[in-house]
């Protein structure tokens, strides 16, 4: 069943997955965005600019990515099941675990682990006597449910997606696409890059970097609507296919070089050095504008090159990876319960930031696919919902 499968966009997913613990866990310990568990830390600069370039590049370009691999899968799936099976499959693949972890899990991490309850405004307050069941009958029966979705916000937002591409496929008759005879021009791609930027500098002036509306981050939604779109097209052309490995190798040097220097001189020009990182967020600002550049490049030229890369060098599974691979769902949908407990295990520690990164890292992801392959992958219907 898997012999014919393109073996290196499972990989490339599996990769993502990784990176989304990986930038959760440096949350964790730097501070530098939303997360369940922040730990109180005084950081010098070594460590801020780390931690900084670090989750910068990477949110740069690992959700776009897992975007763009889903675009790339729905045209097939709609073909092989029309309109009413594919919104079925979607709902039941992507609506339930959401459901789940909003009813289940996000609770469970928020009032149980962290030990929190809601106060009268709604907010997370450490938690007093009686406040327990009281917090969970006002998450359930308030507003409060519909942004619990954690991570499993791109799992909304890609049922949103489907379910607007199944109504569009409805209601415009199919027709086929001349076939691509090759991958897209350096032009095409930079022309990609800069509607990207546009798109996402405007949304910022509205909806700045750090703001969200029921958990969701409209600020980087540019680039997910976009790519999941380009991965329809490359589908339909066949792109991933003709993609060139020495044209996407040069792209892979590209964004991590380039994009290591440019983050540098936007910064440093910027006024980040000095504290001033609130231009960088959105308005109507030079440092929104190129950081929205930078961000746009970033996220093109790795996904480029990493297809390229796999494609080419990684287009094969050992049992472990395959294992891994198979666990790669379930890790994204329950990471937050491992990630926090064992950073709370941690917690009487004392070391630097870095450091625990680094010592929680190095456990908590193999933690994360230890525990769900001796629970998840072992009852069959969980298996089935979480594949």
């Amino acid at each position: 069943m898997r012999a014919n499968r393109q073996l290196y966009i499972d990989n490339l997913r599996l990769l993502m997955i990784v990176l989304v613990v990986l930038q959760h866990i440096a949350v964790t310990y730097s501070g530098m965005g939303g997360w369940y568990y922040i730990e109180p830390s005084e950081m010098d600069i070594v460590q801020t600019v780390a931690f900084g370039f670090h989750q910068a590049f990477t949110q740069g370009y690992f959700m776009g990515f897992l975007f763009l691999i889903a675009g790339y899968y729905t045209p097939k799936s709609y073909d092989k099941k029309g309109f009413g099976k594919f919104i079925k499959d979607r709902f039941v693949r992507l609506g339930i675990p959401t459901i789940i972890y909003m009813l289940v899990i996000h609770p469970v991490l928020v009032f149980n682990i962290m030990g929190y309850r809601l106060d009268a405004n709604g907010g997370f307050i450490a938690q007093g006597d009686g406040g327990l069941p009281a917090s969970y009958i006002g998450y359930f029966m308030g507003l409060h449910v519909f942004g619990g979705t954690g991570p499993l916000w791109f799992t909304l937002a890609l049922l949103v997606f489907s379910i607007i591409y199944a109504l569009i496929r409805k209601c415009i008759a199919h027709k086929p696409l001349a076939n691509a005879k090759r991958f897209p021009k350096f032009s095409n791609i930079i022309v990609l890059i800069l509607l990207i930027s546009v798109c996402a500098f405007l949304i910022r002036i509205v909806q700045p970097r750090g703001t969200d509306v029921l958990n969701m981050q409209f600020a980087y939604f540019s680039q997910y609507v976009i790519l999941f779109i380009v991965g329809i097209y490359s589908k339909r052309f066949d792109w991933f296919e003709k993609l060139d490995y020495v044209k996407g190798k040069r792209w892979l040097i590209c964004g991590m070089l380039l994009g290591f220097v440019l983050f540098a001189v936007v910064h440093i020009s910027g006024g980040a050095l000095d504290g001033n990182l609130e231009p960088f967020d959105g308005g109507l600002t030079w440092q929104s504008a190129a950081f929205a550049v930078w961000e746009s490049f970033v996220s093109v030229a790795m996904a480029i090159g990493l297809l390229a890369l796999f494609k080419e060098k990684f287009n094969r599974q050992s049992e472990l990876v395959k294992r891994l691979s198979q666990n790669a769902f379930s890790v994204y949908v329950f990471h937050s319960l491992i990630i926090v407990s064992l950073s709370l295990l941690f917690a009487p520690v004392n070391l630097i930031p870095i450091v625990k990164f680094i010592i929680v890292a190095i456990i908590g992801i193999p933690l994360c696919f230890l525990i769900t392959d001796l629970t998840i992958q072992r009852i069959a219907f969980l298996r089935k919902l979480f594949a």
